[in-house]
């Protein structure tokens, strides 16, 4: 009976199965197979699935593959557990590194045994202060692009009315992230790919965030595309400055940094914890 071992990491809350590819030539990548792994109820269980190689131009290749099975975009939070893997499989023997991931080089830093920076590249697409139409009503929101599409909203700037009530709100804990990010996934807007959705509150100098991914197609606990989209919008439309610090769903604190001159953003980073919260092993027959 084949047998596939497994790492399962937390970025931040954002949680991945891990497998080296090397170790395990048996693995059957495939979009169903990636399905069943992530499944909460009769799975290992995960927002996304990584897988690392070997490489002869870089430290290692990672590839993401969301819950869905989708693939494509960057995951940061999933890049910096990846960078934490490959370091622990001795594929990294300094404390930088140069790696691809979905076929892009990145490069990333150990910072400590569970903190790590991963650098993006150069982000795109950036529309501030534009209007989307959710539950009929206009809505202010702002999209950029960080490797993965991302819509940011400002919580102040949503007030719903529904059945003749009016809902504002003032607290983030309460806002209603599923109902709300679901909808704005698939707004025509944003054809044919979708977005995810990112709902933001500024409190004494930090961004509190939740977001609702697509390819998971649910709030997690953190994301990082996301948090770093938030920071830069942030700093466009709040006059934040660099480092800035997020709070996540999950309560860890993530750092985006960069550089700002010429209109363009330079060295752009994303700091926080990753770790390993267990190792296993799956029979293939279970999940084939």
């Amino acid at each position: 009976m084949e047998k596939i071992s497994f790492v399962k990491m937390s970025g931040a809350g954002n949680d991945f199965i891990l497998i080296d590819k090397d170790n395990n030539p048996a693995f059957p990548l495939t979009k169903n197979f990636v399905v069943k792994l992530c499944n909460r109820r009769n799975g290992v269980g995960a927002d996304g699935l990584i897988t690392i190689s070997n490489s002869k131009d870089f430290d290692f290749v990672m590839e993401y593959f969301n819950a869905d099975g989708s693939t494509g975009s960057l995951c940061g939070n999933g890049a910096r557990c990846a960078i934490k893997f490959a370091s622990l499989s001795n594929r990294i023997f300094a404390n930088t590194t140069k790696f691809l991931s979905n076929n892009v080089p990145y490069s990333g830093e150990v910072l400590s045994e569970n903190h790590i920076k991963f650098y993006f590249n150069q982000p795109s697409k950036l529309k501030l202060n534009s209007k989307i139409v959710v539950h009929k009503q206009e809505i202010n929101s702002s999209f950029i692009d960080t490797g993965s599409p991302h819509v940011v909203i400002k919580i102040e700037d949503v007030h719903l009315i529904q059945n003749e009530m009016n809902s504002s709100y003032s607290d983030i804990n309460d806002f209603p992230v599923f109902q709300l990010g679901r909808e704005i996934r698939y707004l025509p807007d944003f054809a044919p790919g979708g977005t995810n959705v990112n709902f933001i509150q500024i409190k004494e100098g930090k961004i509190f965030i939740r977001t609702y991914e697509r390819g998971v197609e649910d709030e997690t606990l953190a994301c990082g595309t996301g948090s770093t989209a938030s920071a830069l919008i942030a700093f466009y439309t709040e006059n934040l400055h660099p480092p800035i610090k997020l709070i996540t769903r999950g309560g860890d604190e993530l750092t985006v940094d960069f550089n700002f001159a010429g209109d363009s953003i330079n060295n752009l980073s994303l700091t926080g914890p990753a770790k390993i919260t267990f190792t296993g092993e799956i029979s293939l027959n279970q999940f084939l």
